[in-house]
């Protein structure tokens, strides 16, 4: 076996399979344009680290439980006035900075207004900058959790929905949540706040949300963590769905 190759069973070993893969093709560039060791050891280490981003990003991806990837250059800016008149913090929260202040957001509007594309859309966008992100269903999250909490594993199942950057609870509103559901929906949200990210969809205005949540003082308190240091949206407008189908 040549030196070469023991080289590269060693990479191998050691867990840098891309830098081993690449061997050949840098030792030859190498030799084309007179490059010193450290320039060849950067060039390996660099095809290593970007092929261990994209399987973070991967990884992100699987994690996020998207079933599309949705970007914001698909978004229709012109299908309605409160798109445009709000195109500028719309496009700052692609910047992911909401993030990294742990920040919330909630996007209100009736159905077919945005809300769920732009949310899909901070996700995947999250994923690509390998930030841990997860999208659910309002409603599927308090499902989990109800049923963790029969089965004695709530500490479990809250830690799941804690844990990652950006938490998009998608659809508030269209059903009670009912006492048990409320109880388990604040906990999550003040765990989470000033922590972690929360983007919150729904179709109700803040006023509105007494008819979801068990009681109003439940109502207040979650939507005063909620609100606060938020970015609020609000998106009117025709169903963008019904337009397509047109």
């Amino acid at each position: 076996m040549s030196d070469l190759e023991t080289l590269r069973d060693k990479l191998i070993q050691i867990r840098l399979k891309t830098m081993a893969q690449h061997l050949d093709s840098v030792l030859e560039q190498a030799a084309q344009k007179n490059l010193n060791l450290p320039a060849v050891l950067d060039r390996l280490a660099d095809y290593e680290l970007e092929a261990r981003r994209q399987t973070a990003i991967t990884l992100r991806y699987r994690q996020s439980l998207l079933h599309d990837k949705p970007t914001i250059d698909q978004f229709d800016f012109h299908h309605h006035k409160s798109r445009l008149d709000q195109k500028t913090l719309i496009l700052n929260l692609f910047s992911l900075d909401f993030i990294s202040k742990h920040q919330d957001v909630i996007l209100i509007g009736n159905p077919g207004t945005g809300k769920t594309f732009l949310a899909k859309a901070l996700v995947y966008a999250a994923c690509n900058a390998n930030t841990k992100a997860l999208f659910t269903n309002t409603m599927d999250m308090l499902n989990h959790l109800i049923a963790a909490e029969a089965d004695h594993s709530l500490l479990k199942m809250l830690h799941y929905y804690q844990s990652p950057d950006l938490l998009v609870c998608d659809e508030m509103g269209y059903l009670s949540l009912g006492p048990q559901g409320s109880h388990l929906f604040f906990q999550v949200i003040s765990q989470r706040h000033t922590v972690k990210s929360t983007l919150l969809t729904t179709n109700l205005p803040f006023a509105d949300w007494g008819k979801v949540f068990d009681s109003t003082p439940v109502a207040t308190a979650i939507a005063d963590r909620l609100v606060h240091n938020s970015e609020v949206l609000i998106l009117g407008g025709p169903s963008y769905r019904r337009k397509n189908k047109a």
